[in-house]
């Protein structure tokens, strides 16, 4: 296979993808942003590229490890790149995803998770992995609408225990090591986007449901 990207190398210590992270692309164009990926001094690249139209695009093979997450973890994997799949949506980052674009990206995971056997609490954003540094796919990206078809997951809030801190649940399910502060905004980008101020029981309460859910450390 002719990869269009180039920059990709081997999967590390035999790993096998087990997370699928979505990112967006944060550039004007989707032409920019396979440019970009397929530039060897830009030095990333991610597996899939889907634009605004549901264009999807495969720019390195599965089986090898793209460059697309960079320092992060999640459920105790460090190593991101070479335990997932990487897909980027075309979007500058302040713009609504498109009805074709979001439709193509359910196509895609559903193939994906079925080739890999992941489990859709797998299925993460950038800023999941890497809370202090990334916020893609941002707070108008859908979480819901993949949960309603078993791409994610989405909690349902149960009885808040201030007993169980936000962070050990957040850990539980999958969050890495982080300042709180850190934990928290990346937890609501995703979870709660429109909540603004201190940890509250919500937070609290969301968290320990999806750590009792889809504990990390029976992840496969």
């Amino acid at each position: 296979m002719a990869f269009a990207s180039p920059n990709f190398g081997d999967r590390r210590d035999g790993a096998r993808p087990s997370l699928i992270v979505i990112h967006y692309t944060a550039m004007p164009t989707c032409a920019e942003a396979r440019a970009r990926l397929c530039d060897p001094a830009a030095e990333v690249s991610a597996h899939w590229l889907i634009a605004e139209d549901g264009t999807a695009e495969q720019l390195v093979d599965e089986e090898m490890r793209a460059w697309h997450a960079g320092a992060g973890g999640w459920g105790g994997v460090t190593d991101v790149n070479s335990h997932s799949i990487g897909i980027e949506l075309a979007n500058p980052g302040d713009a609504p995803f498109p009805e074709p674009q979001m439709a193509a990206l359910e196509r895609l995971l559903e193939a994906i998770m079925a080739r890999w056997a992941i489990p859709p609490h797998r299925v993460i954003g950038h800023s999941d992995m890497a809370p202090e540094r990334k916020i893609d796919p941002g707070p108008r990206f859908d979480w819901q609408r993949l949960a309603r078809r078993g791409l994610s997951v989405w909690p349902v809030a149960g009885d808040d225990d201030p007993a169980v801190e936000f962070m050990t649940s957040a850990h539980a399910f999958g969050y890495p090591d982080a300042p709180v502060s850190a934990l928290l905004a990346s937890f609501r980008l995703r979870f709660r986007p429109w909540a603004s101020g201190a940890e509250d029981a919500q937070d609290r309460a969301l968290a320990r449901t999806l750590a009792q859910q889809f504990p990390a450390a029976e992840a496969i």
